[in-house]
């Protein structure tokens, strides 16, 4: 007979679930609640640089008391906006939760649509306007007049990144409430894909990027919005 004693065992390795390392640095991205409405014949309003900077709609406040509620059960240790005001007024619910102060990173601000600032892309895109399609099939912003390069914003938006993470100390997390075109950007960054691949995430939607050591990021999770049962809104993808 064997001894059963004796018999040794197979090992044993069962799947586990992911955990990041402890000196990973984890951004997550929070695209801005629902802006105002454009009505006919009102422009948005311009910042000295030319973008347009509506504020939140009714509805965008709502999105942002959600989105403030989540990241509370969240440890966050430092908090980004940008020079936009529908990023700090969708940040003020969770800074007051959490006593943060806002940090602007201009460089994380939305794409720069030239002649079409001030609302006009909205109206273009319910209007389909071929040049739309255009940009859109091709992936390149500056086929609308004025517009800036896909480079140039894939240049600053990489600079913005990099800031916000040299900002955050190993383990810890930071939140970056931003823009539609920035978290495509940055995720075709990270993951190598199409220009347009990522485009419209959801007002107050979450996306998580994390930074492994050596400067190698990856993306956790795109568009969450576990938050917003019965708020989703038809925010244009800009």
């Amino acid at each position: 007979m064997t001894d059963d004693a004796e018999t040794p065992r197979p090992a044993v390795h069962a799947q586990r679930l992911f955990r990041l390392p402890s000196d990973a640095r984890e951004v997550i991205l929070v695209r801005h609640g629902a802006s105002m409405a454009l009505v006919e014949g009102q422009a948005f309003p311009l910042t000295e640089d030319g973008h347009g900077d509506p504020p939140l709609a009714p509805e965008g406040h709502q999105q942002a008391e959600r989105v403030g509620e989540r990241l509370a059960g969240e440890t966050i240790s430092r908090l980004f906006v940008t020079s936009l005001t529908r990023t700090h007024q969708t940040a003020a619910p969770y800074a007051a939760r959490s006593g943060l102060e806002p940090e602007v990173v201009h460089d994380l601000r939305e794409v720069h649509l030239g002649d079409w600032e001030a609302g006009e892309y909205r109206a273009r895109v319910a209007a389909r306007d071929p040049l739309v399609l255009k940009a859109w099939m091709e992936g390149r912003w500056d086929h609308i007049p004025g517009a800036e390069t896909n480079e140039a914003l894939a240049e600053r938006t990489r600079r913005g990144l990099d800031h916000v993470f040299a900002s955050l100390e190993p383990g810890t997390v930071g939140v970056a409430v931003v823009h539609g075109g920035v978290i495509a950007e940055l995720c075709r960054q990270v993951t190598g894909s199409e220009t347009f691949a990522f485009m419209g995430a959801d007002n107050t939607s979450m996306t998580r990027i994390v930074e492994l050591g050596f400067g190698l990021r990856r993306l956790r999770s795109f568009n969450d919005t576990a938050h917003l049962d019965g708020l989703r809104t038809e925010e244009p993808l800009v």
